[in-house]
């Protein structure tokens, strides 16, 4: 992986305590509307977190390819079908 692995790690850390937290919100039986708040920070965090790994993958991985005649092909089609996966409602 390209990513600042610390930066990776701190966001993915951070969402760890935060899921940890709103699962004792939920066994504490806490207000709906609270929880919701933090899953969608969580939410968010997790997604900047993915731009910056798919940003550091199309400026390195999919930049190497392209300058070594490599399969160029295979790397846009992992890239949009993760595009596909973020866009695609469940």
């Amino acid at each position: 992986m390209k990513a600042d692995h610390t930066m990776v790690l701190t966001a993915l850390k951070t969402a760890k305590g935060q899921i940890e937290g709103i699962m004792r919100m939920v066994e504490e039986d806490r207000y709906c509307v609270d929880v919701s708040h933090q899953l969608l920070s969580t939410i968010a965090i997790l997604k900047k977190t993915n731009n910056k790994v798919l940003h550091a993958h199309l400026t390195s991985c999919v930049r190497d390819s392209l300058e070594h005649g490599e399969d160029v092909d295979k790397k846009i089609e992992e890239v949009l079908a993760i595009v596909d996966k973020i866009t695609t409602p469940y």
